[in-house]
């Protein structure tokens, strides 16, 4: 089973995000499951989803402790809760910054994970560029789906037009696959780093 844990705040598509990553999953003809865990429901809040993986039926319900993948769509996050706490040693953690791991002050905490492992996505960036507005899901899946190869970039983008319809469901697969390509590029740079 692979397990998924993503950490925003209320507002940007955390529980949308883990919907559409087993929507993915699904039409790739695995069994999945998502869910959220959240506090207040208010916009800014914050908010944990969770999302299953596996070639089998799955049958636990409850939250993920430890994730096989994090997913970072709020940097502000970092230093407010223990976002890594049961991420796995050779976990993935993709965080949704344009600024490098050593300006987030994390690079100390990322470097006891795989560096092919980890990857840092501009999502809110490119979903303000193709879809007009600062909502991260689904560009993160875009690079989840690089990083991880979990699911395909063709589901991930069905499983987008399967929610969102028109203009916003094309602009949502074009970010998608803006950081798709932008984690497959910086993962030659981290793959050379390790060399």
């Amino acid at each position: 089973m692979f397990a998924v844990r993503i950490h925003g705040r209320g507002g940007q598509g955390a529980v949308t995000a883990a919907e559409m990553l087993s929507v993915a999953a699904f039409d790739e003809g695995r069994h999945a499951q998502a869910f959220p865990t959240f506090g207040s429901e208010r916009t800014g809040a914050p908010v944990v989803s969770f999302c299953r993986i596996d070639d089998r039926p799955i049958r636990l319900r409850e939250p993920i402790s430890h994730p096989d993948a994090l997913i970072v769509q709020d940097p502000t996050l970092l230093h407010q809760v223990n976002l890594f706490a049961g991420l796995k040693p050779d976990g993935f953690l993709l965080v949704n910054t344009s600024r490098s791991l050593a300006d987030l002050g994390i690079a100390e905490l990322a470097g006891a994970f795989d560096v092919r492992r980890v990857a840092t996505v501009p999502a809110t960036e490119l979903a303000r560029e193709h879809l007009g507005r600062p909502l991260p899901n689904a560009a993160l899946l875009g690079g989840f789906a690089a990083l991880t190869g979990e699911v395909s970039l063709t589901a991930v983008t069905k499983a987008i037009l399967d929610r969102f319809a028109g203009a916003v469901g094309a602009g949502n697969v074009k970010a998608a696959e803006a950081a798709f390509d932008h984690v497959l590029a910086s993962a030659g740079a981290r793959a050379a780093e390790v060399r």
